[in-house]
């Protein structure tokens, strides 16, 4: 709990003080030393102090000089050519680098500011109103709970971290101003990821969680409980400490200059980058510029190997996900497995050129010849990689895929059995084909296997591939609704683009349509006796602004898990589907949730989230068997509804259900099974919920049951022959 929300002493807590989590305040400190390492992202749990160790680091940062009148923090020695309080005299005034927290629900004025209204109103003048990002320059700017911050807001940040500048165009103000800052999140990814724009952004990140040792909580216990009986006492007995790091910083900042980056250094980073298959050049970049920061911490002259080793575990976690549904993190051996190979790949280090690895024109033999690669080697032992080797280790990759192209797999033989099979369709616990290191699918046999047996249902992974290569479509619920702000369905909400004024007064100072509302005013100030400087305003005069953004809709699938022929095969291609939307959920702000309904009932397997880690979980414990209840299946779908529209009544909802519609469980004793379903089917559509009904049935013979309950529930219809994950969100969009 941070001192403002305890209402204690405006005494923070010392940076010192913090217990334990050396990696993230090791971070925050290598951030401090270089502004160019790109911020930290903090991950973790609630209640392990991540935002009492991020307000702890201002007391850190070194003083900062002002250009003495400038509200955007202008250096005096370098000021900014464009600033709206330039040109400066001259001169400057120091002042604590300011540690500025962007809340979550900020509106867009405020961050990166808007016309000044009371000059406007009062002397007719306009005038700029810095925002947050102004007064971030040269600082810190803290987001807590970033994952949770509107996206309208998060584009903006995302502008100024890539720019440096805040370009202001609203309100009849054009304005443009520095805004480097660095920028520290915290999040806790139960609650939904970020979007990867964002979270490229962030330099490094750090991983927090709770100490599980008894005498480490203890010790967390009895500091928090000294800091809160007398704040300044608890302050002075560790501003030694503090005094000790930040002088430590200050330091390491003089240093930074000098500390030199040496091509080998360098090699070994874009190596290591190259191995964990990283995109673009940013982590190269950051990477560098942190182990530079290591190096001049420690108090070195040059970057060495535990730099570089420091700031790859930093840097690298957050940019090793290929896909939402991959856990963040690194491992720590296949760290040291890449800079083993590194080191093999950069050779002996020459002491006389201390810059990087010998120039392979400098051959002692005078040859001047490259060395053979391994394709050119002769065969036999003489001159053959030494085993264990990165270029051994090569040698063996390619010699596989040369195999794999040549030979087919098994699997794909006519009557050919999958290696390892005894007679059944059951994976073995370690198939022939398991993914090498590089996360490619070792052969077709693999791909085709599904990754799991019994009763839980899992995608295969031939089908998982697949899906990574498709394009998840956007859909839309007709209609403009007013909407959780979101990236999906057209809505009116609280913050948005302006599309229109209003005739009346707004409901809230916030939607007040200043141009409009002046405008309205303007004709009448002469006989309202204005003689001076404002303006003469009555409530008549004022409007409102009507926004219209995007919303986020919740998704429902409702899916027929009996033990029909063709559950399995629905089951994984549904599966894939929820998967495929969950992908593009979590950067749309939508929830998804699925129930399935089997045997004598209805599950709510996965209760509608954004968490795309928790969908996963989910996901692979659905099961198939039994007999179909189907108007249980709706039945649930609708209570679940109705609990979601108490918890967020703005978020429309879109049902998609995946059914044969031959019920054989009635919801009431007695009760004819699809009658009931049709029943169930018009509570939903009486909701106000959208449905889309995907036909299961298969067969020569087709009774047409799904059709009934589609009528009901006034939805479109889709058969099974059709169902792909592309047709699927088709027909959702229709």
């Amino acid at each position: 709990m941070s001192e403002r929300a305890s209402g204690m002493s405006a005494q923070g807590f010392p940076f010192s003080a913090v217990v334990g989590h050396d990696d993230l305040r090791l971070a925050l400190v290598l951030n401090a030393v270089h502004d160019g390492v790109g911020g930290v992202l903090v991950r973790g749990e609630k209640g392990t102090a991540k935002s009492t160790a991020v307000r702890a680091l201002a007391s850190l940062l070194p003083a900062v000089e002002v250009a003495t009148g400038c509200r955007f923090g202008c250096d005096p020695a370098a000021p900014d050519p464009a600033c709206p309080d330039g040109p400066h005299p001259g001169g400057g005034t120091a002042r604590p680098a300011r540690l500025v927290e962007l809340p979550v629900g900020a509106t867009e004025d405020r961050l990166v500011g808007s016309l000044d209204l009371e000059r406007a109103l009062s002397a007719g003048e306009r005038a700029y109103q810095p925002g947050l990002l102004a007064e971030a320059h040269r600082g810190v700017l803290y987001v807590d709970e970033v994952n949770l911050l509107h996206d309208h807001l998060v584009d903006l940040l995302l502008d100024a971290a890539a720019m440096g500048r805040v370009h202001v165009e609203r309100d009849g103000v054009s304005v443009s101003h520095a805004s480097r800052f660095l920028l520290v999140g915290t999040m806790n990814p139960e609650e939904g990821e970020l979007r990867p724009q964002l979270l490229d952004r962030f330099g490094l990140t750090v991983e927090v969680k709770a100490a599980r040792e008894v005498g480490t909580r203890v010790e967390v216990v009895r500091r928090r409980m000294a800091f809160e009986a007398d704040p300044a006492a608890f302050g002075a007995a560790w501003a030694a400490a503090d005094a000790a790091v930040a002088a430590q910083v200050v330091d390491a900042r003089a240093r930074l200059g000098s500390v030199r980056l040496s091509d080998r250094e360098l090699a070994r980073i874009a190596f290591v980058c190259a191995r964990f298959d990283v995109d673009g050049m940013r982590a190269d970049l950051v990477i560098a510029r942190t182990a530079t920061a290591h190096a001049a911490w420690r108090g070195a002259d040059a970057v060495a190997e535990e730099d570089v080793r420091v700031a790859a575990r930093l840097a690298l976690p957050h940019r090793r996900r290929r896909d939402p549904f991959d856990e963040p993190g690194i491992d720590e051996k296949d760290l040291d497995e890449a800079l083993r190979d590194a080191e093999d790949y950069l050779g002996p280090e020459d002491p006389k050129d201390p810059d990087g690895p010998d120039d392979p024109d400098d051959d002692p033999d005078g040859g001047g010849e490259p060395d053979p690669t391994p394709d050119d080697a002769p065969t036999g032992d003489a001159g053959a990689p030494e085993e264990g080797s990165a270029e051994h280790r090569a040698t063996e990759q390619r010699a596989t895929e040369q195999r794999a192209a040549e030979d087919p797999a098994p699997g794909n033989s006519p009557g050919a059995a999958p290696a390892g099979a005894s007679g059944t369709s059951d994976a073995p616990n370690e198939p022939p084909g398991a993914p090498e290191p590089d996360g490619t699918e070792g052969g077709a046999q693999a791909a085709e296997r599904p990754a799991a047996t019994g009763e839980g249902t899992a995608i295969p992974l031939g089908e998982r591939a697949r899906l990574d290569r498709a394009q998840t479509r956007r859909f839309t619920i007709p209609g403009v609704g007013e909407g959780t702000p979101g990236r999906r369905s057209r809505a009116r909400v609280d913050t948005g683009r302006i599309v229109r004024p209003t005739d009346g007064a707004p409901r809230r100072a916030a939607d007040l349509h200043l141009l409009a509302t002046i405008a309205a005013a303007a004709p009448f100030q002469v006989e309202r006796g204005r003689s001076g400087p404002g303006l003469r305003l009555h409530r008549a005069d004022l409007r409102g602004a009507v926004r219209e953004g995007r919303e986020g809709n919740l998704v429902l699938f409702v899916v027929d898990a009996s033990g029909s022929m063709a559950a399995r095969k629905r089951m994984q291609t549904v599966s894939g589907a929820i998967l495929a939307l969950l992908r593009d959920a979590y950067q749309r702000r939508d929830k998804v949730g699925l129930v399935t309904f089997r045997s004598a009932g209805a599950e709510l397997v996965l209760p509608p989230t954004t968490s795309v880690p928790t969908a996963q979980v989910r996901l692979a414990a659905m099961r198939t068997g039994g007999r179909t209840p189907l108007a249980d299946g709706l039945l649930l779908a609708r209570r679940t509804l109705a609990g979601e529209r108490v918890r967020d009544p703005r978020r429309r909802p879109l049902v998609v259900l995946v059914t044969d519609g031959r019920a054989t469980v009635a919801a009431r004793p007695g009760g004819d099974p699809v009658a009931d379903a049709c029943r169930a089917a018009g509570l939903l559509a009486a909701d106000g919920a959208h449905t889309v009904v995907v036909d299961c049935e298969s067969g020569f013979v087709r009774l047409g049951l799904a059709g009934r309950v589609a009528a009901a529930a006034g939805a479109p219809v889709i058969t099974m022959d059709e169902l792909t994950v592309a047709d699927l969100t088709a027909a959702a969009s229709a």
